[in-house]
This record gives structure tokens, C-alpha cells and sequence, in this order.
């Protein structure tokens, strides 16, 4: 009886593996469908968020990167 008991309990261990495997899949298929329909408006969120959160970091940035693509437009 042990060794039913046994096999039992292997099938269902390896059917609970089956289902989170197929629930993680489609939950980062739904994940990957979202940020690659909508790239542009997760990295814009992102962006106003930090410049929300520290403006002073963000305004430098923006200025450090205008005199670099300044510089490289002018040469």
C-alpha cells in the first residue's frame, strides 16, 4: 500500500508542477505582451516619476545630455 500511496503523491506533486509552470507562462506572456504593445509609455512613466521625485537630478541630466548631443551635432 505504501508504494500506491507513494506513486499517488508523485502524480499529484508533478501534476501541482505542471499547473504553476503553466500559470507562470501565461502570466509572463501577459507580462512581455504589455511592456513590448507599450514600451514608450512605461519608460516615459518611469521618466516623469524620477523627475517627480527629484527634480534637480533630473534637470541635470537633461542638461548633461543637451551639451553632449550639442557637442556631437556641432563637431
Amino acid at each position: 500500500m505504501s508504494s500506491e500511496s507513494t506513486q499517488t503523491a508523485q502524480r499529484h506533486s508533478t501534476q501541482n508542477q505542471s499547473e504553476a509552470a503553466q500559470i507562470a507562462a501565461e502570466k509572463l506572456q501577459q507580462a512581455g505582451q504589455h511592456f513590448v504593445a507599450e514600451p514608450a509609455k512605461d519608460l516615459l512613466g518611469v521618466l516623469r516619476g524620477y523627475a517627480n521625485d527629484k527634480p534637480d537630478v533630473a534637470a541635470m541630466w537633461c542638461f548633461g545630455l543637451g551639451l553632449l548631443v550639442g557637442w556631437k551635432l556641432r563637431g
